[in-house]
């Protein structure tokens, strides 16, 4: 499923155009891309929760030339499956 078909769904099931089914999922993704620049998690009871981890630095290998490359540390998102989605997929 794409941003689109997503969009089309969320205007199908609730009755709204396509123009604010699009731009509340816009706000929504604006809204937990801001929280996770800020270091706060997002949780939807059931779904998941967002959140940032810290990767830190590690050296690599450069699979053409052999040569060793380091990678600095870096901050990620990640997500954790809740227990609803977990036991609807199963």
């Amino acid at each position: 499923m794409n941003k689109q078909e997503i969009v089309a769904k969320i205007a199908k099931d609730t009755g709204i155009t396509k123009t604010s089914a699009a731009a509340a999922l816009v706000s929504i993704i604006d809204g937990i891309t801001k929280s996770l620049k800020k270091g706060n998690p997002v949780s939807f009871v059931g779904f998941g929760t967002f959140k940032t981890a810290n990767r830190k630095a590690r050296t690599a290998r450069n699979p053409q030339t052999g040569a060793s490359i380091r990678i600095p540390k870096r901050r990620v998102a990640r997500f954790t499956v809740g227990k609803a989605l977990k036991q609807a997929v199963k």
